[in-house]
């Protein structure tokens, strides 16, 4: 790796530590911040007397900050430089977390909700980027599971860190915002290493939607299943009459199963030079499991089994997608891929819950595993017809 900064990293078969310890560490720091913070503030807003709905209109603000941020940040780190975009990012991000605990009126926490969400979307989309621009492409799908498992680890100990540090006082901000500083730190030593964006991207933002759809659609569905599932399987649960320490555990298997499969997904991945067969293959096997959820839920210990193995599925379609999106495209259109990404994994995140949360309305409780289902059916069907499509042109 002699010549770090003509972006093109990844064109070597040696993997960069330097670089990818600066991207991975960076972006965990962030995700422990966000698992600490969402519980947090939840917690604070129903203490306030914040009703569930207005609560959940904050919470979606997420999403639109992650839509709003992902169309700039290509343009931010062309011209101010992927380094130096991402310390901003760090910055506004830690002022916005610390200034949730100053802000009295719920209506200041709307613009602190969309300037937090935007800037660690900024964060994710160049960290991604720079960790898929120094991946050599033999090893692209390997380095990307090592990414996805520690991020994956970052988020399940902000929750921990909640429970032993409680909701009360700064403190907990003073962390949240710490932890988000600590950030800075890796991408400043490894800042002349970071890939530079040379040229404009070729096409409009939205053309890299429809470039690579195999990998754009493989992480809507992402964002609409995890978003709806993990916000709406306690209630699914709880409804089939398991007990509220049942259905949080269960969820727990389904983090145990999303950290340890993204590895050895990733080290398929890189075996196969098409990564598509692969991600419609996680989606059928998303959608059986789905369908196998009414099933189950008369046996604890079989829907644990089921949920380690689905949560490993459903996260696979993250990291092989973005693993796709690395072996598509290089430089300035891989960075604007890579925002289209992000920006589809928040249209899911958006869309998922309500269409989730309507089918159990409409359904009762089995809408909640029909429409997952239903998700990953369509993108099953998507990816198998346009495998033949292309095969038969080829």
């Amino acid at each position: 790796m002699s010549q770090p900064r003509n972006g093109t990293p990844g064109d070597l078969e040696e993997i960069h530590w330097p670089s990818l310890v600066a991207a991975i560490s960076s972006i965990s720091a962030v995700g422990i911040a966000i698992g600490l913070g969402l519980p947090l503030l939840s917690i604070i807003l129903e203490k306030r007397g914040i009703s569930s709905t207005l609560i959940g209109l904050n919470t979606a603000m997420a999403g639109i900050a992650a839509m709003a941020a992902a169309p700039v940040t290509t343009k931010l780190a062309h011209i101010y430089g992927v380094a130096p975009t991402m310390l901003w990012a760090v910055v506004i991000s830690a002022l916005s977390a610390l200034g949730f605990y100053y802000a009295q009126d719920f209506w200041m926490w709307f613009p602190l909700r969309f300037a937090f969400h935007g800037a660690t979307t900024t964060l994710f989309i160049l960290s991604e980027f720079w960790i898929n621009a120094a991946s050599p492409p033999s090893k692209r799908g390997f380095v990307l599971g090592i990414y996805a498992t520690v991020l994956s680890l970052g988020f399940a100990a902000g929750p921990l860190l909640f429970s032993l540090l409680g909701s009360d006082g700064i403190f907990p901000f003073l962390v949240g915002a710490g932890a988000i500083l600590l950030a800075a730190i890796p991408i400043f030593i490894a800042r002349y290493e970071s890939p530079v964006l040379e040229e404009k991207p070729e096409l409009h933002f939205m053309r890299y939607v429809f470039l690579v759809p195999t990998a754009t659609a493989a992480v809507f569905i992402f964002g609409a299943v995890e978003a709806g599932g993990l916000s709406l399987f306690p209630i699914f649960a709880v409804r089939a009459h398991f007990t509220e320490s049942q259905a949080a555990l269960l969820l727990t298997m389904m983090g145990v199963g999303n950290v340890i499969f993204q590895i050895p997904l990733g080290l398929l991945s890189d075996r196969i030079p098409d990564k598509r067969p692969l991600l419609a293959g996680m989606a059928l096997m998303g959608f059986i499991g789905s369908m196998m959820l009414p099933l189950l839920v008369d046996n604890w210990l079989l829907m644990a089994g089921l949920l380690l193995f689905w949560g490993g599925c459903v996260s696979g379609l993250y990291t092989v997608g973005l693993s796709h999106l690395g072996s598509r495209l290089t430089g300035s259109d891989l960075a604007a891929a890579n925002a289209a990404f992000v920006f589809c994994y928040a249209m899911g995140t958006v869309a998922g819950p309500q269409a989730i949360g309507a089918a159990i309305d409409v359904a009762g409780n089995n809408g909640f595993a029909w429409a997952i289902a239903a998700f990953f059916g369509f993108y099953a069907m998507l990816s198998g017809i346009r495998l033949m499509f292309i095969r038969k042109r080829t």
